[in-house]
């Protein structure tokens, strides 16, 4: 099984490991476009102003700009300890046991703009780069991730299950992939999907079936992995899932 999580705009600092080694990142094919994007957004960085027009950024956040100017000198860490936020927070590897935390690394992967997908234990610096960007010197990203990512994905034998947010998911589709909504269900049965806390549940979610004991290896296996963690999750088609919470 492969767990594919969106990324987050925020990043931890520092790291213990080596600087960027492309290729020391699974999936090794993706290398030449991480090059390329990898390079585009250095070159980028020199110019301060058009860093911040382009990544979206305020004058407060020039730090992100001085991220990406070091991007190939600064420490590494695991990406699964790289990416903060709300989701990751949820998934709480830091608390995960030796053999939790093996079995997550190889059933995490974490989708990004900067390297297409990588798996948990990867090591990668801090960067800032989203996937709806538009690099100045080479366009919008999908254009650039599509054919080959989508090429990668296809080749993943195991179950995929697909927690990617819009913009990711935009960069390149996984037909075979078992995709997750989170929705809250009223008293009559409507659903209604969930924005504000989406990520926490998909966080916990994801923390459940990356530790799970026995591997969830299909759409039904998913589910009793859920109920054993006290989550609802109920097939609304073939390859699709909502996650009933609480409203």
């Amino acid at each position: 099984m492969l767990v594919l999580l969106p990324p987050s705009e925020t990043k931890s600092e520092g790291g213990s490991g080596a600087a960027l080694d492309l290729a020391a990142l699974s999936f090794p094919e993706l290398t030449p476009v991480r090059e390329r994007i990898a390079a585009a957004l250095v070159d980028l960085a020199a110019d301060v102003s058009a860093s911040l027009a382009a990544l979206d950024l305020s004058e407060r956040q020039i730090d992100e700009v001085e991220r990406n100017a070091e991007l190939w000198r600064s420490p590494t860490r695991p990406a699964v300890e790289r990416y903060t936020g709300v989701l990751y927070d949820a998934l709480g590897v830091a608390g995960f046991t030796k053999a939790q935390r093996a079995r997550a690394d190889k059933r995490l992967a974490v989708a990004s703009a900067l390297f297409g997908v990588v798996r948990a234990g990867d090591p990668i610096p801090a960067y800032r780069l989203s996937g709806g960007t538009v690099l100045p010197a080479l366009g919008g990203l999908r254009g650039l991730w599509r054919t080959g990512l989508e090429k990668t994905l296809s080749t993943v034998d195991d179950l995929v299950v697909d927690l990617r947010s819009g913009a990711y998911a935009n960069l390149a589709a996984i037909p075979h992939a078992v995709t997750v909504r989170v929705v809250t269900e009223d008293a009559g049965g409507r659903r209604k999907a969930v924005s504000h806390f989406n990520k926490a549940h998909k966080g916990r979610l994801a923390a459940a079936l990356a530790t799970a004991p026995r591997e969830p290896g299909t759409v039904r296996t998913l589910i009793s992995v859920a109920k054993a963690n006290g989550m609802r999750l109920e097939p609304t088609g073939k390859r699709a899932l909502d996650l009933v919470v609480a409203p």
